[in-house]
Parts: structure tokens; sequence; C-alpha cells
């Protein structure tokens, strides 16, 4: 279970002081590294994960291999909803998209908890609320805004995730994620870098410039940001 030193998962940290120490002995700290894959779709994991200084990315993949990012997790939340909301199998591929620390709680483990009907049943399904308006914005975005637009809202939702302003992501990558050409995030990430909003170089994306970005982002990410404050009203918000 994180402590004051130790990495923090919001959902974790909010609990009462009884159900964390009920929850303790069965919390694994892991170590999740960049493009593991958590679990695919129509999998059946064993384990859900509460990240902390990670970012984990929900895909949908097609037969053809082509993919596009839904939704991203971090510290705001848990990969493996559908094991306490009744599923057997998740609908997805969950993918580490930034490295980092999280903690692993059995399946069995987490349903049991789920089915006291406590505070921890309550942030998850107040979560899944947050993620599920995640989902449906991300897939409206994607369809009505430009590549530049997803980008700035893909680097603010990531952003928020991490402890510091870096992110390790390569253009091919982000690509994959948004289900874009490369030359169109290259284009997009070019013109964020001379407008000095953020540096790129080596794979490291560093923001320079949060509230321009924010600024020429699209509403979407205005809509994600303030369903999770809403929800989650006593969460600190990320500095601008």
């Amino acid at each position: 279970m994180p402590t004051k030193a130790t990495p923090v998962n919001h959902l974790l940290d909010a609990l009462p002081a009884d159900e964390r120490e009920r929850l303790r002995p069965h919390l694994r700290p892991a170590r999740l590294r960049l493009g593991e894959t958590l679990h695919d779709a129509g999998h059946r994991p064993a384990d859900a994960v509460f990240p902390a200084t990670a970012i984990v990315c929900l895909l949908n993949v097609l037969e053809d291999g082509a993919s596009a990012e839904v939704a991203v997790i971090g510290n705001d939340g848990v990969v493996g909803a559908g094991l306490f909301l009744g599923g057997e199998t998740m609908p997805n591929r969950a993918v580490v998209q930034s490295a980092g620390s999280g903690y692993r709680l059995e399946a069995s483990v987490l349903r049991q908890e789920f089915a006291r009907g406590g505070a921890l049943q309550a942030l998850l399904l107040r979560y899944t609320l947050a993620l599920f308006a995640q989902v449906s914005q991300t897939a409206v975005c994607n369809r009505h805004h430009s590549v530049d637009q997803q980008l700035c809202r893909w680097l603010l939702l990531s952003l928020d995730r991490l402890p510091d302003n870096r992110l390790a992501m390569t253009q091919e990558l982000i690509a994959s994620m948004l289900g874009v050409r490369r030359e169109g995030v290259t284009e997009a990430a070019g013109q964020l870098q001379r407008a000095g909003m953020i540096a790129y170089q080596r794979g490291h994306i560093t923001i320079k410039d949060r509230v321009a970005l924010e600024a020429r982002a699209c509403e979407c990410y205005d809509v994600v940001r303030s369903e999770v404050t809403r929800l989650f009203p006593s969460r600190p918000l990320p500095n601008c």
C-alpha cells in the first residue's frame, strides 16, 4: 500500500483507513515497462492494476492491425474495470504508454472488496463514469478535430497523469495511439515545437508551455477534465 513517501494512486489514496488496511496485504508493487501489454481484448486478466507513476492506454485494434487509443489511465484510476463490473473478459488491449510503477491487486480480491459496498465500490463506480466520459469524448475528438488538436488533448491528458512534464514517447507510437499517419503527427508536433509549447528530442517530449497548449487544444480536454473535477472534487488539479 502506498505511503506518503511512495508513489500514489489517487483511488487507493482516497480510501478510508480501515479499507486501506484491509487491502494492504494484497497490493503488490509492480514495475510497468514501456510497451508491456497488461491484457488483450477478450482476455481475462488475473490482476487489476492501479498505476502510480506509469500511464496505460486502452487500445481498440482492428483485424488489419490498425489501432486507436480510446483512453489513458494513470494515477487517477485502475486498469481492469471489467473485473468489478461483471465482465469476464476485457473489451480492449491495455498497453503501458509510459513506464513507471503501480500496484497489482488480484481480481478475486477486487471483486470481493467491491461486493462489500463500501468506499472502494463508490470510488470505482465514480471512476468508471469518468473513464466513460473520456472514451466517449475521444470518439468525438477523433472524428471531428484536427490532428493538431488531438495531439494537444493527448499530451495534456498524459501530462495530468505524470509526476513531471516529460513524456518518453516516439512520434510513431503517438500516431498509433491516435490512429493517424505518422506524417500528420510529425507536422503537428513540429508546429507545437516552433510555437514554444513543447520540445521534442530522441523520443522524449517536454511540455514547455502548458497554458498555451491548453489554449490550442479543442474543448474535448476541458470536457474530460471538468467531469473528473465534478466526480472527484477533492483531487488535486495539475499545475498549469
